[in-house]
């Protein structure tokens, strides 16, 4: 589990990839201080597992799964990344739950500067969508943000000047993709309220149900 509060930039020092798959060496100070092999570190958002690490850099591999569904994919020699390891019990939890687990990508569709604040807007699917609200968290490329604003096929999200600073994000271009992972607490509701399976064989939670049960008048 992470909080979306990046600890560092790091750099990508190289990339081995197969078909469908790719290893990832990064080099980076602050999260290796207590890293031990099997550990969870956030790349750009992404739950990676330390493979191998020095006194100056770390190994993760990234499996078909996580190459095909991310923004892993895309990363070169050089590229900066944001990472975080994993929250400790007794840690302050500055941003807000994340997994690690991505659920999908999106666009950088526009920037824009408003006094000390970045505006980005960033587009994403529509089965993505349902689980953005105005006012609430989402993750971005690994960095907890709030939601300003959501229209048809995109959200916005604003930038204060040390996120700028500390993140990979205000430093990429308009098209550029990123990683994004909705509000786990939304995702949940929605699975035990609405979505039909296996264990529950009724509507979910409907108008009429709220009725029945005394909520409506």
């Amino acid at each position: 589990m992470f909080t979306g509060i990046v600890e560092e930039t790091g750099t990508v020092k190289e990339v081995k990839r197969s078909r469908n798959s790719m290893q990832l060496s990064i080099y980076c100070n602050t999260v290796l201080t207590d890293t031990a092999k099997g550990d969870s570190i956030a790349v750009n958002g992404v739950c990676l597992t330390v493979a191998y690490f020095t006194d100056s850099y770390f190994v993760a591999d990234v499996m078909p799964e996580t190459y095909f569904a991310t923004a892993l994919s895309e990363l070169t020699l050089g590229n900066e990344v944001n990472l975080e390891r994993a929250i400790a019990a007794n840690g302050r939890f500055g941003g807000h739950f994340v997994t690690g687990h991505v659920d999908g990508t999106g666009k950088i569709t526009a920037k824009r500067q408003s006094a000390n604040a970045l505006y980005m807007d960033i587009q994403i699917e529509q089965n993505l969508l349902r689980f953005v609200m105005n006012k609430g968290s989402i993750t971005v490329d690994g960095t907890s943000l709030t939601v300003f604003d959501v229209k048809d096929d995109r959200f916005t999200i604003s930038l204060i000047p040390v996120t700028q600073k500390d993140s990979v994000i205000a430093r990429k271009q308009m098209g550029s993709k990123v990683n994004v992972e909705c509000d786990i607490l939304v995702k949940y509701m929605e699975q035990l309220l609405f979505k039909k399976n296996q264990y529950h064989s009724g509507d979910g939670l409907t108008i009429d149900k709220l009725a029945s049960s005394g909520f409506l008048i």
